[in-house]
């Protein structure tokens, strides 16, 4: 699979990394699992390193490319051009729900590029219930992120907002040495299942987002000072939240209190 860099250099702007150990390939095909019947989707297939071995697994394949060039050597690709239907477009400002043609959901995967991972992520939960589940290759910090518990470090509104949409379940890690050319850090694959039922019920979900950015954006003080614009201390106190407690000691179930109790004040 390495024959497929001829020609094409990885571009920074793009975030580009591409995976060439078959090894690891293999492993994070086999974790995705993909099945004939299911309408799978690829984010930014670059060189096709999974898009390949996927489509030796099933028949049909939608990709969405925003490297014009990556995207026209798709198109003309000898053995996958037949299997995909390419999407030249931003994977940030899509609109998924688009793909919803025969009720089936979408089953999404991807390498991402690292530089907007996050926002991508964010993104695609706006379409959690039109998705079966999404396995991504990120950096292993952001992975750590997503499935971090309250009073780890890396915790944060990603894992808030993430463990609301999503069980978050890390099944991979992957050295450098399997992208070329080699990022500077240890990435990870991780599966996302949307929750047939969310953990919470929200009265409005903007509104746990707003808390979520207040309380994280200055997460060193307490919420009694973070989160002052959105509830006043007693406030805090009648909903049984400690207001000496920082963002990152705060549970989901928390937030979504704290998120309700705002929302009765309007």
């Amino acid at each position: 699979m390495t024959k497929q860099h001829l020609g094409h250099t990885a571009r920074k702007r793009f975030g580009q990394n591409f995976l060439h150990d078959n090894y690891i390939i293999d492993q994070i095909v086999t974790v995705i699992g993909p099945q004939k019947d299911q309408h799978m989707v690829e984010i930014g297939p670059g060189l096709g390193a999974l898009t390949e071995p996927v489509c030796e697994l099933i028949d049909s394949l939608t990709v969405i490319e925003l490297d014009r060039d990556l995207a026209a050597r798709l198109r003309t690709h000898p053995f996958l051009a037949s299997k995909l239907t390419i999407i030249e477009a931003d994977a940030l400002k899509y609109d998924f729900s688009q793909l919803l043609s025969d009720g089936k959901p979408l089953r999404v995967f991807g390498n991402l590029p690292y530089n907007i991972s996050t926002p991508l992520m964010f993104h695609l939960f706006s379409f959690a219930n039109k998705v079966q589940d999404m396995h991504f290759m990120l950096q292993k910090e952001v992975v750590n992120r997503l499935a971090a518990s309250p009073g780890n470090k890396s915790y944060g509104r990603l894992s808030v907002m993430a463990q609301y949409h999503c069980q978050i379940i890390p099944v991979l890690q992957v050295p450098p040495g399997a992208f070329n050319p080699p990022p500077k850090v240890d990435s990870a694959v991780v599966r996302l299942v949307p929750h047939q039922q969310k953990p919470v019920t929200l009265t409005n979900e903007e509104t746990l987002h707003k808390v979520c950015a207040q309380a994280f954006n200055q997460r060193r003080k307490t919420i009694r000072n973070s989160l002052k614009e959105s509830l006043s201390e007693q406030q805090l106190i009648d909903i049984d939240i400690n207001p000496e407690l920082r963002a990152e000691n705060l549970s989901l179930q928390q937030y979504a209190k704290i998120a309700n109790a705002v929302d009765s004040l309007v």
